[in-house]
C-alpha cells in the first residue's frame, strides 16, 4: 500500500498535481489540511480515496478537524497539529496521540517536514508542497508504504 501525505497546499496545488504525475498508482492520499477550498480539485485529481482534515487556515470548511483511520497494522491519528501548539515542537501532540492509543500522528501546520519515530509514537509531518519554511524552502511531501507484513516505512521526499 502507498500513501502519498501532504499538508498545507493553501490553494495553491500546482505542486500536488505534479507529485500526483509522479506516483502514478497511490492507494490513498492524506492531507493534514490548510486546503483553503480546493477540496473538490484535490480529490477529484487523486485516482484513489483522499483523506481531508481542516487547517487553521479553512475557514467555513465542512472538513472534519480531526481524523483516526486504520492503516496497515496501525492506528492513525491526522489532524492539522496548531491546536497541539506544533510550532512550539512535537511533545504535546506526542501526549495526545499516546493518550488516544494511536501508534502513528500525522500533521502539518509548521510548513516544516519532520519525521520523528520512537518506541510508543511515530510522529509524520510532510511539510508544505506550496509554502516550504524549512532551509532551503524546497517543497515537501511524505511518502508511507505498507509492507506485504503491514508494517510502515516513510520517507520524506523533496520536489
Amino acid at each position: 500500500m502507498r500513501i502519498l501525505i501532504v499538508s498545507d497546499t493553501h490553494r495553491k496545488n500546482e505542486n500536488y498535481f505534479k507529485v500526483l504525475k509522479k506516483f502514478k498508482q497511490l492507494d490513498m492520499v492524506i492531507h493534514c489540511g490548510d486546503v483553503e477550498g480546493s477540496e473538490y480539485a484535490l480529490s477529484e485529481s487523486a485516482d484513489c480515496p483522499v483523506h481531508m482534515v481542516s487547517g487553521n487556515n479553512d475557514f467555513f470548511s465542512e472538513l472534519p478537524r480531526e481524523q483516526e483511520l486504520n492503516i496497515g497494522n496501525y492506528k492513525v491519528w491526522v489532524t492539522h497539529g496548531h491546536n497541539y501548539l506544533v510550532s512550539l515542537g512535537t511533545e504535546r501532540i506526542k501526549q495526545e496521540a499516546k493518550a488516544r492509543g494511536v501508534q502513528i500522528v500525522i500533521f502539518g501546520h509548521t510548513h516544516r517536514p519532520c519525521l520523528e519515530q520512537d518506541e510508543e509514537i511515530i510522529a509524520l509531518n510532510p511539510g508544505s508542497l506550496s509554502y516550504p519554511r524549512q532551509d532551503g524552502h524546497k517543497p515537501t511531501y511524505a511518502l508511507m508504504e505498507i509492507d506485504k507484513h503491514g508494517e510502515a516505512h516513510f520517507a520524506i521526499s523533496y520536489l
